[in-house]
Order: structure tokens, then C-alpha cells, then sequence
């Protein structure tokens, strides 16, 4: 009879277990797992905010892509093309870049000289550069660009003793004394 009695309590004790499961320590995997979720959703919306600003005209976080520049300064703009024009930036808003005072560069050939044969040869190594200011072409530009962005390459501020300053200075000088 004592096998009988052992019976029912072994049976119970094994419901017991059954009844019972362990609780798993939740705390710690659910607080890891809130914080993930709020740091995705910041990031998110963080994201969001971003190119709303960068791609509409709100200023959301408040930085301008305006940058300063010195409208005084005579400023060298390279361009993706090779062309260089030599003016005074007015204002650059990341799109364009205004240019006013505008001088470029152009290559002069030199002219063609008859050698002792008779037949008429160009010097060689004798191109020489010359700086024109825009608005005495043939099409009559205003003397102002609008350029874009994505085609300046880089630009230069130049010293008052270069030579491109120079020419411009001796240029606005025989301009005033006529």
C-alpha cells in the first residue's frame, strides 16, 4: 500500500512543475528592446526632418546654404568646361553662384608670316592670352551670370598683385579716361 501512496504524489508533484513554469527574467530583453525601438524611431524622424529641410524650402533646423562671400574681392571661377571667368561673386545660395565685373581668357593667335619659300606659316608658341570683359561680344551679355553649381569646380580668391588684377585695373582705368 505504500506503493499506492507514493503514486498520487509523485503525480502531483509533477503537475505541479507543469503548473509552474519558470518566469523568464522579461525586465532586462524588454527594456533592450524599448530602447531599440525608440532609437529607430527618433532616427526615423530625425531622417525625415532632414530631407524635408534639405529638399523644400523649410528651414527646419535652421542652417542656410547661403554662404558668405566677399563682394569686394576680385574671385577666380573654374568650371567644368575649362572656361575661367574672373569677377566678383555676389551671392552663392548651393544652387548658383552670381557673378558681376565678369573678364575671361581668350587665346589670340598670332598672325601668319610668309617664310623665305614663300609659303605663309604661323609662329610657333606665339598664342598669346587675352583677357576680354563679357558684354563686348557680338550677342551683347549683360555683365552678370547666373552659374550653376554643379559646374564650378573650385574658386580662387585673387591677390591684388596678380597679374589678371592688374590688367583688370589698367582695363577700368582707360574705360574711366575716355
Amino acid at each position: 500500500m505504500s506503493d499506492d501512496l507514493r503514486k498520487p504524489e509523485a503525480v502531483e508533484s509533477a503537475e505541479v512543475k507543469l503548473e509552474k513554469p519558470k518566469a523568464k527574467s522579461a525586465s532586462k530583453g524588454g527594456a533592450l528592446a524599448k530602447f531599440i525601438m525608440i532609437l529607430i524611431v527618433v532616427v526615423i524622424i530625425l531622417g525625415g526632418l532632414y530631407f524635408v529641410d534639405k529638399y523644400t524650402k523649410l528651414n527646419i533646423f535652421g542652417i542656410s546654404d547661403e554662404v558668405k562671400v566677399s563682394v569686394t574681392d576680385w574671385q577666380a571661377v573654374f568650371l567644368s568646361n575649362g572656361q575661367v571667368y574672373f569677377g566678383k561673386i555676389q551671392s552663392y545660395n548651393g544652387s548658383f553662384l552670381s557673378l558681376k565685373d565678369i573678364y575671361y581668357l581668350q587665346v589670340v593667335q598670332a598672325p601668319l608670316q610668309q617664310t623665305q619659300e614663300g609659303e605663309a606659316a604661323q609662329a610657333q608658341g606665339q598664342n598669346e592670352l587675352s583677357l576680354v570683359k563679357l558684354g563686348n561680344e557680338l550677342h551683347g551679355p549683360e555683365d552678370a551670370m547666373k552659374i550653376n553649381a554643379d559646374h564650378v569646380l573650385f574658386t580662387e580668391k585673387l591677390k591684388s598683385d596678380s597679374k589678371v588684377v592688374d590688367a583688370i585695373s589698367r582695363y577700368l582705368e582707360e574705360q574711366q579716361n575716355q
